[in-house]
């Protein structure tokens, strides 16, 4: 993609799969985290366009409608507020068409949402060594450091879930 040119931001279409799974593949590399990504074609296909998808997406194209960036988000809620919010899982644009401008208009898209369905966030996380805090200022973000984050897996997981009640059977 030429650098002066302006991508366009549409939602993801079956056909972008593949540029998304590649992209995500390429962002888990720049996190150093190559080999914890295991997101398969067949999976992301499921997750965004399968009967009751809960992963919604957004691709940069250039002038060819070749997928150079994304942004994979779900909703959220904020119990506070009594409103959704959208979660920003990642977004990506690749090194060839990173300055034309694809980052802040998958944001200003997401922004763009969020605002006529009165959805009052947009939240992300971000790798602290990202170079793209400064990007993120720049339009506004605000650091979130009162918050820590926490995360159940693997067996720690499973432990605690092997401590559920057995759910109860729904009559017959």
């Amino acid at each position: 993609m030429t650098r002066g040119a302006t991508p366009t931001i549409r939602p993801a279409r079956p056909e972008d799969v593949p540029a998304v799974v590649a992209m995500v593949h390429e962002l888990a590399a720049y996190e150093r985290a190559a080999d914890q990504c295991l997101l398969t074609g067949e999976q992301l296909t499921a997750a965004l366009f399968g009967p009751a998808p809960a992963l919604y997406g957004h691709v940069a194209v250039d002038a060819d409608d070749r997928p150079v960036g994304f942004a994979l988000w779900f909703l959220n809620f904020s119990t506070w507020a009594g409103v959704h919010g959208i979660y920003l899982e990642d977004l990506y644009v690749r090194p060839a068409a990173r300055g034309t401008g694809a980052g802040r208009l998958l944001l200003a898209t997401l922004a763009a949402m969020c605002v006529e369905r009165g959805y009052q966030r947009l939240e992300w996380w971000m790798i602290n060594w990202n170079p793209a805090a400064g990007f993120y200022a720049s339009i506004g973000a605000r650091k979130m450091d009162e918050w820590v984050p926490y995360r159940l897996s693997g067996d720690a997981l499973a432990g605690l879930a092997a401590q559920a009640a057995t759910p109860a059977r729904p009559p017959r």
